[in-house]
């Protein structure tokens, strides 16, 4: 539905630089099309790089106007309120954008395109990412275990920590090593990144499972297959690692987390325990006790983006003697030692 090549805007009022705006942030890292302009009337003037850890040029503005004046044919909406509903001052913005001839992307769990439909003129479009394609999927049923590839999983110590960046990061090293990998989106940053994958958090829980194990099964022809985690076993409101575990049946996992957190990010009453507790936790409930398919975490995945570079590196080396395992912070130094060790392990 988005042409790689149309210009886009990214609408985020307030957030910009701050953890909510994290869609706007991974577009602006791995997507494929041209971002014309960041909307936050409250950076207006700034470039992207003056608010985050990224190297980008790209404007912020203030109006959808100064979006639209330099060449933004889609506005995609960048930053997630808490809940994911859309919040009622949005709806002028987006009500000027349909006006203006754009299209949207909405990552909201509103769905937008009953909203505009009656106003759309030809060729243009609203895609609502959390809105689930095709049949509805089937029960799972561990078809994915008698695959030959390499499946590996993207779990945490928490939400929004990095496992979509650290997965885009593992298969790209993976491809630059001349591996076959492919990597499936399950929210709605990665679908919006790659065009495809499945609305994990919009899908009924007993069909879960059964929707990533059909995306799987549909990528079977890849040598590795890298499956986006979400949530985390420790966090009291998320049931998203379950239907990950059971659906892709995965043979291999990446441990991701924060430096120097000791709780939950938001729920400080919930410790998180030492990663090697957190390690056999995971493995624990993949193997089911011995039912189902055994899978290793290999390696850790390390955000230490809050941190100056050399109290990054005691990180690294502390999480890493912690573990015994292989530890990189995919962003800042590359994933590689994440790819040498799912192709050690194999």
């Amino acid at each position: 539905m988005l042409d790689p090549t149309q210009p886009i805007a990214l609408f985020a009022e307030a957030t910009m630089g701050k953890l909510n705006a994290k869609m706007a942030e991974g577009i602006l890292r791995y997507g494929r099309n041209p971002v014309i302009a960041v909307i936050d009337s409250t950076q207006a003037g700034k470039r992207v790089r003056d608010l985050c850890a990224l190297d980008s040029d790209v404007p912020v503005v203030a109006t959808l106007a100064e979006a639209q004046g330099l060449g933004a044919q889609v506005l995609v909406l960048g930053t997630a309120p808490s809940g994911g509903r859309l919040p009622p001052e949005w709806k002028d913005v987006l009500e000027q954008a349909i006006a203006g001839g754009m299209s949207l992307v909405n990552g909201m769990h509103d769905r937008l395109h009953p909203m505009f439909a009656d106003k759309l003129r030809p060729g243009q479009w609203v895609w609502d990412l959390r809105v689930p394609q095709g049949d509805a999927p089937p029960i799972a049923m561990a078809r994915a275990a008698s695959l030959p590839n390499t499946r590996v999983l993207m779990v945490g110590t928490d939400m929004a920590i990095g496992k979509m960046t650290a997965g885009l990061e593992l298969t790209r090293s993976l491809t630059d090593l001349g591996h076959d990998a492919a990597f499936l989106a399950t929210g709605q940053t990665g679908i919006a990144i790659t065009g495809r994958g499945i609305p994990l958090d919009a899908i009924r829980v007993d069909h879960a499972g059964g929707a990533v194990e059909r995306m799987v099964m549909e990528a079977a022809a890849h040598k590795i297959v890298v499956v986006e985690g979400q949530g985390s076993l420790l966090h009291p409101g998320s049931t998203a690692t379950l239907p990950l575990m059971r659906g892709s049946a995965c043979t291999h996992m990446i441990l991701c987390h924060r430096a120097g957190m000791d709780t939950l990010d938001e729920l400080d009453s919930v410790r998180i325990p030492p990663l090697r507790d957190v390690i056999t936790l995971n493995e624990a409930v993949a193997h089911a006790a011995g039912a189902l398919t055994p899978a290793r975490v290999v390696a850790i995945a390390l955000n230490t983006a809050r941190l100056p570079q050399a109290e990054a590196e005691a990180a690294l080396r502390a999480t890493e003697d912690e573990t015994g395992l292989p530890t990189a912070d995919p962003v800042r130094n590359g994933a590689q030692r994440l790819a040498q060790a799912i192709l050690a392990a194999r």
